[in-house]
């Protein structure tokens, strides 16, 4: 597999996962701020990490049928 065909793709839970972790309780945050705080989190690192990889296989699809189309062109060139 070459540079341009390997896709990158993340576990959203592993990635949610770490971003927590670098979220620690302040001082002076009450408790039930801080379980919030660290759902939004997770939720939405869980949701970019599903954006990104969504985006990712839409983009390598797309490579792989420009892929095809230049292959297609060079049969129908030497065809003709």
């Amino acid at each position: 597999m070459t540079k341009k065909e390997e896709k990158i793709t993340i576990k959203p839970e592993n990635f949610a996962q770490m971003v927590l972790t670098g979220s620690p309780k302040k001082e002076d945050e009450d408790d039930l701020a801080y379980i919030k705080r660290q759902l939004r989190l997770y939720l939405e690192a869980l949701m970019l990490a599903q954006d990104f990889n969504d985006l990712e296989k839409t983009q390598f699809d797309v490579a792989k049928q420009a892929q095809r189309d230049a292959i297609l062109q060079k049969i129908i060139e030497r065809r003709y």
